[in-house]
């Protein structure tokens, strides 16, 4: 049965994190057992499957682009630990309960069910999948049921995650959203956040736990040096700390509040980087260059400064995206 070969691929993928060579060579075989499935590659370069779908404040990305993520592959190893992890940790928090998981989109593999669901007995956990993309949607519900994983899924729903309102959402004790890119542009995690946060339980975990943008600045490099020397200058945004501004009666501000650095002084500066380092679970990060969700920006400064200053904001509407001004 093809559930139990993927249950000993992911089992192997968590026993083979700190060989990465390894865990992509289980990836890519994961990626060729779906593909075979659900005929990805023979559906074409139509537009309809490579546009993005626009959101409440945001977009979703297109479905080959989705399908695609599960070969980010130190992505997938690590939110694949964190979530087997988090839901055994739930599991003796809530003894005899059904772990209950909301799945806020899942792409064409939902492979956070897809490789998940085999480690478990559907007794143990039960999921409820939201897509906004019909097209995602219908190819995952059929892999789901290709690899007889349906009785795991409680709810299958097509809409925005950024309005929704989860029907019985006390219930969950996951919610899993990898609804993001690197400087959380534009893709809507920031916003599903603050929407479906306030609609939980408190103790509802949350994969990824946070997302923090923040900007360092590199110095010249020195003779005999391999690496510049950096230094922090300042956190642009701390997603969960933004969004704990709303109880659930507030609607999404056009823009978080900004934040100023200063480039001039004694210190001449070669360039600043701004990281996005996503906090995946408990000791579990994602830093920088370990996936396309961590990538940087790196912009060179060029004295004499024109404007000594730098000021980042974060835009939610109306559309999303980290925007910079002097």
């Amino acid at each position: 049965m093809l559930s139990n070969t993927i249950k000993k691929l992911s089992t192997a993928i968590i026993d083979n994190q700190s060989n990465p060579s390894k865990a992509k060579e289980l990836i890519d075989e994961i990626h060729k057992h779906f593909l075979e499935i659900t005929n990805i590659a023979d559906m074409g370069e139509g537009l309809q499957n490579l546009a993005a779908v626009p959101t409440a404040s945001g977009a979703a990305i297109s479905l080959n682009h989705a399908a695609a993520c599960l070969l980010d592959y130190r992505r997938t190893t690590k939110f694949l630990d964190a979530m087997v992890s988090l839901i055994r940790e739930k599991q003796q928090q809530h003894p005899n309960e059904i772990i209950n998981i909301f799945y806020a989109g899942c792409g064409p593999y939902a492979p956070f069910i897809t490789l998940i669901a085999p480690l478990f007995n559907s007794k143990e956990v039960q999921f409820s999948i939201l897509e906004i993309n019909t097209a995602s949607i219908q190819v995952a519900k059929n892999l789901i049921k290709e690899l007889n994983l349906s009785e795991y899924v409680s709810e299958y729903y097509t809409a925005d995650a950024v309005t929704f309102q989860i029907p019985d959402a006390k219930k969950y004790h996951i919610l899993f959203s990898e609804t993001l890119d690197a400087l959380l542009y534009r893709e809507s995690y920031v916003p599903i956040l603050w929407n479906m946060l306030p609609q939980l339980s408190e103790n509802c975990a949350v994969i990824p736990n946070n997302v923090i943008v923040e900007a360092s600045m590199t110095f010249p490099k020195q003779e005999g040096e391999d690496t510049k020397k950096e230094k922090q200058v300042g956190v642009i945004l701390n997603v969960r700390e933004a969004v704990k501004a709303n109880d659930g009666s507030k609607t999404l501000p056009e823009s978080f509040e900004p934040i100023t650095i200063n480039l001039s002084g004694e210190e001449k500066y070669s360039t600043m980087i701004v990281d996005t380092k996503v906090h995946i679970h408990k000791d579990i990060w994602l830093y920088r260059n370990e996936s396309s969700l961590s990538i940087p920006l790196e912009m060179e400064i060029v004295y004499p400064l024109e404007a000594p200053n730098v000021t980042f904001f974060y835009q939610l509407k109306p559309s999303v995206e980290l925007k910079l001004s002097n």
